[in-house]
């Protein structure tokens, strides 16, 4: 189970909005989903939770590309919605490199002499394998009075409720819960 709401920051205050992410099929979409919800290039906040496993926090100003942060990158990389978020920049690997090409794998482990039962650890672990922990722009919320050490030290079960409380929003994203 997830929720997913939108945060605009308007002049009377924030607007919450909840969201589908059905739709969603990359960053740029939820970019621009975020998007039209302010139409004066304010800023709109994507706060989405996964069965309390993890949070995730992508902020939109304007036209400026958006900003990330995702608590627990192990966690988010195992959900579809979690999956939106952790890009190849916000990972630290090259674009595109989704692991080795299929055509260099052995996918049975017999070619070349190899026995089935032979592991291949040779290489060490994975340089792809997305650790457990927090990735993106912990900075993210800082001027809305949200700062790194608070936002790295939240919890999933209660962050999004945490960070509405901070903004003045609480009220407004409870009444999308």
């Amino acid at each position: 189970m997830y929720f997913a709401a939108l945060l605009a920051r308007t002049e009377d205050g924030w607007e919450a909005s909840d969201t589908e992410l059905d739709d969603v099929e990359t960053l740029s979409d939820l970019a621009d989903l975020a998007r039209e919800a302010s139409p004066e290039d304010d800023t709109v906040l994507v706060l989405i939770e996964q069965e309390d496993a993890w949070f995730g926090v992508v902020r939109v100003d304007g036209e400026d590309d958006p900003r990330i942060y995702v608590s627990d990158a192990a966690a988010a990389a195992r959900s579809a919605y979690g999956e939106l978020l952790l890009t190849d920049e916000l990972l630290g690997r090259e674009p595109g490199s989704d692991g080795p090409d299929l055509d260099s794998l052995n996918l049975d482990g017999t070619e070349d002499g190899e026995s089935e039962e032979e592991d291949d650890d040779e290489d060490g672990p994975d340089a792809d394998a997305v650790t457990h922990g927090p990735v993106g722009d912990s900075e993210i919320l800082d001027d809305l009075g949200v700062g790194e050490k608070e936002l790295r030290a939240l919890d999933a079960e209660d962050a999004l409720g945490a960070i509405a409380d901070a903004l003045g929003a609480s009220e407004v994203l409870e009444t999308v819960r």
